[in-house]
């Protein structure tokens, strides 16, 4: 992804938002179910193991920038977790998050992320949509069919469009074209296909 920067703070706090996609997220892990986890995925880099593993690590990157730790020194894909561990080590991110984000002053605060240089609100945001896409990535690959909640996606949607322009995609931008969909579309259709997702895509 391009390197950018801004300075401007944002004035919502997207950290309800942000909460609301972590419990998505975890209870999207928690019901995966162990014949599944060698299935494929809309995320073609993962099968559903390594998929369930991204999102732990997610989470685990999301505490260590509001942290101010680098983001990289979070693997892209947790592993070394028994099969029967994925709902725990996910309960255990999501409490981590939690508590590092609880901290007001982050908000305004200038963080480090893969992609550049951001405020604390406009990273939250960024994460809520990278979380939100790949919980849909996780319920389509194993047959759930989540509540999703317009609030996150109000956040996520918007956050997405703004981190990942259209004409910036493949190399090392890791998404593919924006797929077409309706403007009527459901939110979360939208927000999958502009990062390069089919909202029609099944296993």
């Amino acid at each position: 992804m391009t390197q950018t920067s801004t300075t401007a703070s944002t004035t919502t706090d997207p950290r309800p938002a942000f909460g609301s996609a972590v419990e998505t997220a975890v209870a999207a892990v928690a019901a995966v179910r162990p014949e599944q986890l060698a299935g494929r995925t809309p995320c073609t880099e993962y099968d559903v193991r390594a998929l369930v593993g991204h999102l732990v690590a997610v989470l685990r990157r999301v505490a260590a920038v509001g942290r101010g730790e680098p983001p990289f020194s979070v693997s892209q894909v947790t592993t070394g977790v028994p099969v029967d561990g994925w709902a725990a080590a996910a309960r255990a991110a999501a409490a981590e998050v939690r508590a590092v984000w609880s901290d007001d002053r982050l908000l305004d605060r200038e963080l480090t992320l893969p992609f550049g240089r951001y405020p604390g609100a406009a990273a939250l945001a960024a994460y809520t949509a990278e979380l939100t896409t790949h919980t849909w990535d996780l319920a389509q690959a194993t047959g759930q069919a989540p509540d999703w909640d317009e609030r996150v996606l109000a956040v996520a949607l918007p956050a997405a469009h703004r981190i990942l322009p259209a004409d910036v995609r493949g190399g090392p931008v890791p998404f593919g074209p924006v797929v077409p969909v309706p403007d009527d579309a459901p939110l979360v259709d939208r927000l999958v296909a502009w990062q390069g997702r089919d909202p029609r895509w099944t296993p």
